[in-house]
């Protein structure tokens, strides 16, 4: 069920898996496992015992992880999309009523996000958002807002590790079941940006087709070929 990479174990089966895994957990972080993520893990003590936790789940989000898998010959199943995750905890708070928290993006983004996932899943309720421009170190009216809500899932969108160290905070204080930081998806909630065509999305390249619509994200590939360079260098 896991493949082990560095010091984490990531998730190897496929989506209907994983999400059948997570309904087993009383609580659950979602973590979006690419390179950038999992070594913004590694340097950080905090996120590295969090993203160890038994109620943590690292998904192989992004083609460095699935490379990575595929060196140490225990390749995972499939890249798991975040965004197809959130869709999936979507439908399902839609079906069952459920309550959500959305934490992030800018202000006149998170907007249009909220109201256009309110029109596609009617039945799930958002019982709070706030924009991502606050201090970490600062934000206790934040956590508080959420705990009185009492979301059934919180969705971060703060990049990483901001949006990873959030989560680490106020895991253990919440009565929420799922977390997960969701990097850009409130983007492409609003409509601010669009998903890869599926022809790309199945060959492995939506990564090429962002950095296409966002070339600042080219600076972020380089952690790519030295993920791989730390996997091959501490293969057994």
């Amino acid at each position: 069920m896991f493949t082990k990479i560095l010091d984490f174990k990531v998730f190897n089966e496929d989506k209907d898996s994983l999400i059948n895994y997570i309904e087993k957990l009383s609580k659950v972080n979602i973590i979006s496992g690419n390179p950038e993520v999992l070594f913004n893990g590694l340097n950080n003590p905090k996120l590295k015992q969090n993203f160890n936790d038994k109620n943590s789940v690292i998904i192989p989000d992004g083609v460095g992880t699935v490379l990575a898998s595929k060196l140490l010959n225990s390749p995972v199943k499939e890249k798991i999309a975040g965004i197809d995750v959130v869709k999936e905890i979507f439908i399902k708070a839609n079906q069952e009523g459920k309550s959500i928290y959305l934490l992030g993006s800018r202000e006149e983004v998170l907007t249009k996000c909220v109201k256009n996932i309110e029109t596609e899943f009617p039945n799930l309720k958002i019982v709070g958002s706030h924009n991502g421009f606050f201090d970490l170190n600062n934000c206790e009216n934040i956590i508080q807002e959420i705990k009185l809500s009492e979301p059934w899932a919180i969705f971060v969108a703060m990049g990483s590790p901001r949006q990873e160290i959030f989560i680490e905070k106020i895991m253990p204080i919440v009565n929420t079941k799922v977390f997960m930081g969701v990097g850009g998806v409130f983007d492409i909630f609003a409509g601010e940006l669009k998903r890869a065509p599926k022809w790309m999305i199945s060959l492995g390249l939506e990564w090429l087709y962002r950095v296409i619509k966002e070339p600042f994200r080219i600076k972020r590939l380089i952690s790519i070929p030295k993920f791989l360079l730390l996997v091959l260098k501490n293969k057994n």
